[in-house]
């Protein structure tokens, strides 16, 4: 399977076509552009396509499978993409990620310098196609924690934030 680099307003349109929980971008798109008789799915009655919300107002469960997070193949890779997501589909809000902080530590910063003078070995990365940082030096449960209290922040229930800190 191939790899390739598209825009976030592209993806959020692929994502928006989405007929099925967990239908790939790649069935998507063979849907789309080759009308792939195998990734067709029942057409859905125009009053409901116009009720459906764009994928800027949907969730992560909308944009993430099991594909897209087996292709990253860390656990900081993974950790990334979802925070990405999270703030691809919650723009507005994903400021409130600041709030969030240990007792010594911030854990989402708007630089790797803030994040670094706030703690030692903090290992700073950017979140993808976002201006917020996050520190990636924590262990895997501590990002569990990270990703289920930013999804609780963002408006998800609890089992939603357990569904996506289990993603990780």
């Amino acid at each position: 399977m191939k790899s390739i680099e598209i825009d976030d307003e592209l993806y959020q349109y692929i994502a928006g076509q989405t007929k099925k929980i967990g239908e790939s971008a790649s069935e998507i798109l063979r849907r789309l552009l080759l009308g792939d008789a195998e990734a067709q799915v029942p057409e859905v009655s125009e009053v409901a396509a116009v009720e459906t919300p764009v994928a800027v107002n949907s969730n992560i469960f909308d944009l993430i499978n099991k594909q897209d997070l087996q292709a990253e193949s860390s656990v900081v890779g993974r950790f990334l993409f979802i925070l990405s997501t999270l703030a691809r589909v919650h723009k507005k809000q994903f400021n409130k990620v600041l709030d969030i902080k240990g007792r010594n530590r911030l854990y989402f910063g708007r630089s790797a310098e803030e994040l670094s003078e706030a703690g030692s070995s903090t290992n700073p990365k950017q979140i993808p196609n976002t201006e917020f940082w996050v520190i990636t030096n924590s262990n895997t449960t501590r990002k569990k924690m990270m990703l289920t209290e930013t999804a609780i922040k963002l408006g998800y229930s609890e089992q939603d934030a357990e569904r996506i800190r289990d993603l990780l």
